[in-house]
């Protein structure tokens, strides 16, 4: 293996890895703030009971995707210097903000919150956790800014003496059409996570029965929240994929295998091929589809992999701007699949739970259990096929990846660092999981943990800290 092909399969693994714990923390922080709320306008202890509860697993999420994020940063001045030139003066800004402003918001007003039960009034320590649920958003919308311009690369031009980026419209980057389109997308997507995670684990508890006054409203809230969230994923999804064809029109190719422009366009909803993807030996299809998706009408015309990979070598010289197919077909067949997939349970389980029923077919509780993976699965594909359908370019039309890699890395430095990255990744993830896997056993916190202490009470002090482990 080359230098490049280890760097980009420790960018991968990491990136992938990272991403575990973004879209969850973004989507759990709102969920937990609306159940602080719910618990300050009603008073009822179980809101209470589950926003401790949840936020503790929350802070466990925030801790891990800390550590792995901060990897993502390093990587690109060990691994991608020439790329990191390229675009640091694009970059620069977006990224800035994201860090001084985004990350300290959260940090801060966490803190705040953690620290804060029992001694800030009520509504202060509540909007605490809002602030810090806005902090999520906005370092999600700062770094998406900066993935959308290596998608669409606008205000910006080429600087002839030294071949750099440079910054000419820092709002264009921040208004960019795919980031529009990106980040409602990704949000929404975050929600789903956050939803099932939260359906998973009750299920678990009501099962067997355990704290049904804290996991029942949890489950509801939960399952309204995925339901919603997964109509809007669809639904800014086909967005996306509109703005992505007339963007990226290889992307869209490869995303179906199409090697032949067609209008109307089909949809395959299964395909055998051989292992390039050159040739289709099976396919189930959808007669104009794929024109709608593509398009936003039935008739509309698809343009293919070998009109496009004629089209670019004719703007930007020989070569092979085609990206993997297969990876490309399956992932997002893997990402609109989990979609479907999520709205379904989520609409089912709420028709089984109406009118404060409790099912009692255990394989209702297992399914319950096992949706609690699809959205990562689902997430995890969808930044495969976006980066991955991007190739050969880092910036889209701009500077290639083969053009990005550090020179001065050697393959066998790159080896250990990638083995090494991913040996740590693995002792994290068992921790992680041990975390989240004994706190979710103990359950939320009892009605007596969170009542508050008597008038005078000295263990007032040790009360306000019940948070802080």
């Amino acid at each position: 293996m080359n230098p490049l092909d280890i760097a980009r399969w420790q960018f991968g693994i990491t990136t992938v890895y990272h991403f575990l714990f973004v879209p969850l923390t973004i989507g759990l922080s709102a969920l937990v703030a609306g159940l602080q709320t719910a618990w300050v306008r009603t008073g009822a202890t179980g809101y209470l009971r589950a926003t401790k509860f949840w936020g503790k697993l929350l802070l466990i999420n925030f801790a891990m995707g800390i550590v792995t994020g901060i990897v993502q940063e390093f990587q690109f001045g060990m691994n991608w210097s020439a790329y990191s030139r390229f675009v640091g003066d694009v970059f620069g800004a977006p990224l800035a903000l994201e860090g001084l402003l985004a990350f300290f918001l959260e940090s801060t007003f966490l803190g705040l919150w953690i620290f804060g039960w029992d001694k800030l009034p009520k509504k202060i320590h509540l909007a605490c956790i809002w602030i810090v649920s806005v902090g999520t958003l906005l370092s999600a919308y700062f770094i998406l800014a900066a993935n959308s311009w290596m998608q669409h690369p606008v205000g910006y031009h080429l600087d002839p003496a030294t071949g750099r980026a440079r910054l000419t419209d820092f709002w264009a980057v921040l208004t960019n059409s795919t980031m529009l389109v990106a980040f409602p997308h990704t949000i929404t997507a975050a929600f789903v996570t956050a939803g099932l995670f939260m359906v998973g684990i009750s299920a678990w508890h009501l099962a067997r029965r355990r704290h049904v006054e804290v996991f029942r409203p949890s489950m509801k809230i939960a399952l309204a929240v995925t339901l919603i969230a997964s109509i809007g994923v669809a639904v800014t999804g086909d967005l996306q994929g509109k703005v992505m064809t007339r963007q990226q029109p290889m992307k869209m190719a490869a995303a179906e295998a199409l090697y032949r422009t067609a209008q109307p366009a089909s949809f395959s909803l299964f395909t055998i091929g051989t292992l390039d993807g050159r040739k289709e030996i099976f396919g189930v299809k959808v007669p104009r589809v794929l024109s709608f998706l593509a398009t936003g009408d039935f008739d509309g015309k698809v343009d293919g992999i070998d009109d496009v990979q004629a089209a670019e070598q004719a703007k930007y010289g020989p070569g092979d701007y085609r990206p993997v197919v297969p990876v490309t077909y399956w992932n997002f067949r893997i990402m609109a699949g989990i979609g479907l997939l999520t709205a379904f349970l989520a609409l089912l389980g709420l028709v089984l739970m109406r009118r404060g029923r409790l099912p009692r077919n255990r394989w209702v509780w297992r399914a319950g259990v096992l949706s609690l993976a699809l959205p990562f699965v689902g997430n995890s594909a969808g930044w495969i096929f976006t980066e991955m359908g991007r190739q050969p370019w880092s910036v889209y039309g701009v500077m290639k990846t083969s053009a990005s890699v550090s020179p001065g890395v050697s393959a066998t430095s790159m080896l250990i660092s990638v083995l090494a990255l991913t040996a740590l990744y693995a002792v994290l993830i068992v921790i992680e999981t041990g975390l989240m896997v004994r706190y979710v056993k103990a359950g939320p916190p009892s009605e007596e943990d969170v009542a508050p202490p008597p008038p005078g009470d000295d263990a007032s002090a040790e009360q306000s800290l019940t948070f802080a482990y």
